[in-house]
């Protein structure tokens, strides 16, 4: 049976969890998703590619909140924060998270301050009116997100640059470029950001180094092929 690039999807309890997956599997590549807690064997045991570590309904300070496995940051491999994911994996790495009260939710405007990051490969090259009905500004770089948290990162961990910003979020995207640890703090997943399956497209593809090889059709095709040698 053929082996797939694979991505794996850690589920930090994100009513958007499930769109992650099919945003990566429409760019034609495998993804699975898992609870975070699942023991490292069994997820590395799929040979990821990368991992992309979701957004969820915690506060990192909450008693008992979810965590960054060890596995995650000892593979080497290219992460992903979406989030309380990016707020995770911030913290683990040395910077500093803001606790708020109060939640940010509903559409922001980003403004992407390095267009040339991988992360952001041919960002916004479809224009539209941003006066009319459109959700997407003529400027490629300024582009409609959708924000859903509480928490946020205030200081970046060593190594990592901030990417972009929102006026309520200074570190919207950051990277360190050098480890292949990406985070954003909105969601690229959902519809009402209109670049964000072109952004997960990028990290799978540009920053994972995964093959456009996995399709629905393919795997069914594999699955009969497996029950018939079974």
């Amino acid at each position: 049976m053929k082996t797939h690039d694979t991505i794996m999807i850690l589920d930090y309890g994100s009513q958007y969890s499930q769109l992650i997956a099919r945003r990566v599997r429409e760019a034609n590549v495998y993804s699975r998703l898992v609870s975070w807690s699942t023991p490292a064997d069994e997820v590395m045991a799929h040979q990821p590619k990368g991992f992309i570590l979701s957004g969820g309904p915690n506060s990192v300070y909450d008693e008992g909140a979810p965590t960054l496995p060890d596995y995650v940051i000892e593979s080497g491999l290219p992460v992903l924060g979406i989030c309380y994911g990016m707020q995770l994996l911030a913290r683990r790495l040395g910077g500093q998270v803001g606790y708020s009260q109060h939640r940010e939710y509903g559409p922001a405007t980003l403004q992407v301050d390095q267009t040339d990051d991988p992360l952001f490969r041919n960002w916004g090259v479809e224009s539209g009116d941003w006066k009319g009905n459109s959700l997407q500004s003529p400027i490629t770089n300024l582009q409609q997100v959708w924000m859903s948290h509480g928490d946020k990162v205030e200081v970046l961990p060593n190594g990592f640059r901030p990417l972009a910003h929102s006026d309520n979020s200074p570190f919207a995207a950051a990277a360190d470029v050098a480890r292949g640890y990406y985070a954003v703090q909105f969601h690229p997943e959902v519809v009402h950001t209109t670049q964000g399956a072109r952004l997960l497209s990028n990290f799978v593809h540009h920053i994972c180094g995964c093959g456009a090889d996995w399709t629905p059709v393919n795997f069914i095709e594999e699955q009969v092929e497996l029950i018939r040698a079974q």
